[in-house]
């Protein structure tokens, strides 16, 4: 699902569990990689942070969150796995995993991934207690 909110500036917004060791893990590899999209740094903020509520708007709830979330430039907003797409093409083999998304029954299956993870993340890979 995409919405609009506004937003000025050339960068991205990866809002991102910060509670979540995983969340927390993938942002840092995406970090040392200086993931960058056409151009526009990607600013990371986690999701337990004013700053997050903010841009997130009505979008926002307290707790933790089910997905990560992606603001684009034109304010546009990215939920689960589709906040990660636009990234790929700019990280090592992210093209090719947008090739096989394409592939029939592929993406379905991604999502359901991305959802089953997202569900289980704290039990599986543990927490991280807030600073």
């Amino acid at each position: 699902m995409v919405e609009r909110i506004e937003q000025t500036g050339q960068e991205l917004v990866l809002i991102y569990d910060g509670e979540c060791r995983l969340c927390v893990t993938a942002k840092q590899g995406l970090e040392r990689l200086d993931c960058e999209r056409q151009g526009h740094q990607v600013r990371f903020v986690p999701y337990q942070s004013e700053e997050a509520a903010r841009c997130l708007g009505a979008d926002y709830q307290p707790g933790r969150p089910d997905v990560a979330f992606l603001i684009e430039q034109d304010g546009r907003i990215s939920r689960g796995l589709d906040a990660f797409l636009p990234l790929l093409p700019s990280l090592r083999g992210g093209r090719f995993w947008l090739v096989l998304l394409n592939v029939p029954l592929m993406r379905p299956l991604a999502y359901l991934v991305y959802r089953l993870i997202a569900r289980y993340r704290y039990r599986w890979f543990g927490r991280i207690p807030l600073r």
